[in-house]
């Protein structure tokens, strides 16, 4: 049996709703064991929806035929559960379930956490400063933020970012070799241990064309280049860099178990096109297994039950136990 946490994201958002659809779909599932992390009565009107009785528990209590497991945090005071409204009292409870998550995690009452939606503009307006999942897990895992890296997964790719939410010309000037190889060697590590024994990465160039030998610019000779010559040098299968047009196109897609993204929207982009809302995304180097739904928390269907819980149940089975070799597949 593999319990797997579910934290509810934002409670405002349609969080509370697919995570308690995603519990009753995994209903009867030896394999995969939800345990809904959230205040109780956030996902109590939910769950009697759903035909679930609600029960408390640390995530060690046998799982039961009807019964939804929850592992309360008291976070959002009662009067502040307003679906679709951006709260700073959302943002706080938001920070405050995964936190309880990887504790419980970490206390062996789970073996992975898949986070429902949040919104980035709550948690900063709780004073906390957020710039989504990633870099706050590496503050409660206690490791540098740039050494926890988002996977995307889905439309049959996985691609690895080696920057994330930060202006364009910031992430640019911060990045290193070391930095890319890192985010490389994070996604091979990942893929490993999800069976695949050597796994070929393929690296995007920084400029169009990665440069072009020089033409556009000299960043791939800076960054890319010896990012690729170290991970070869180390055992890894990396080619590369290639332009993203070249390594995505249809001729070579396909030789890839993940790609290497050296930008946001350079990943995103082709992911998010592929995949739409069903796309997964994995934090890699944080020390334990984590995975959220590519989608925002759609505040303007909060509450209303018309949600759809395909995004989490893709990113349950992508972390969870039983079937984690083909999980992994886009």
């Amino acid at each position: 049996m593999s319990r797997v946490l579910l934290t509810v994201g934002d409670p405002n958002g349609v969080g509370p709703e697919l995570a308690v659809k995603a519990a009753a779909a995994l209903a009867g599932d030896p394999d995969l064991v939800p345990v809904v992390v959230a205040d109780p009565y956030v996902v109590e009107t939910w769950a009697a929806r759903s035909g679930l009785r609600l029960r408390e528990t640390d995530g060690a209590a046998a799982a039961e035929p009807g019964v939804l497991d929850v592992l309360p945090v008291a976070a959002l005071p009662e009067g502040e559960l307003l679906p679709g409204t951006v709260s700073a009292e959302a943002g706080a409870a938001t920070v405050a379930y995964l936190r309880a998550a990887v504790e419980a995690v970490h206390a062996g009452l789970g073996r992975a956490i898949v986070a429902c939606p949040h919104s980035e503009t709550a948690v900063n307006a709780a004073g906390i400063p957020f710039d989504g999942y990633p870099g706050l897990l590496a503050e409660l895992a206690g490791v540098k933020r740039d050494r926890v890296f988002l996977m995307l997964v889905g439309g049959g790719l996985r691609v690895v970012h080696a920057t994330l939410h930060e202006r364009l010309a910031d992430a640019l000037d911060r990045l290193t070799p070391e930095l890319v190889a890192a985010a490389a060697r994070a996604a091979a590590g990942f893929l490993v241990a999800a069976g695949i024994e050597a796994p070929r990465l393929g690296v995007f160039g920084v400029n169009p064309h990665a440069g072009e030998g020089g033409l556009f610019g000299h960043d791939d000779e800076r960054v890319t280049v010896p990012a690729v010559e170290a991970l070869r040098r180390s055992g890894i299968d990396a080619i590369g860099p290639l332009g993203a047009d070249l390594l995505l196109g249809p001729d070579r897609r396909d030789e890839f178990d993940a790609c290497v993204a050296i930008y946001h929207d350079q990943g995103h982009v082709p992911v998010k096109l592929l995949a739409g809302r069903t796309a997964s995304a994995l934090s890699l180097g944080a020390g334990l297994t984590f995975s959220s739904v590519g989608h925002g928390a759609a505040f303007d269907i909060a509450g209303r039950g018309v949600a759809d819980p395909e995004a989490v149940l893709r990113a349950v089975r992508l972390v969870g136990g039983a079937g984690r070799r083909t999980g992994v597949a886009a």
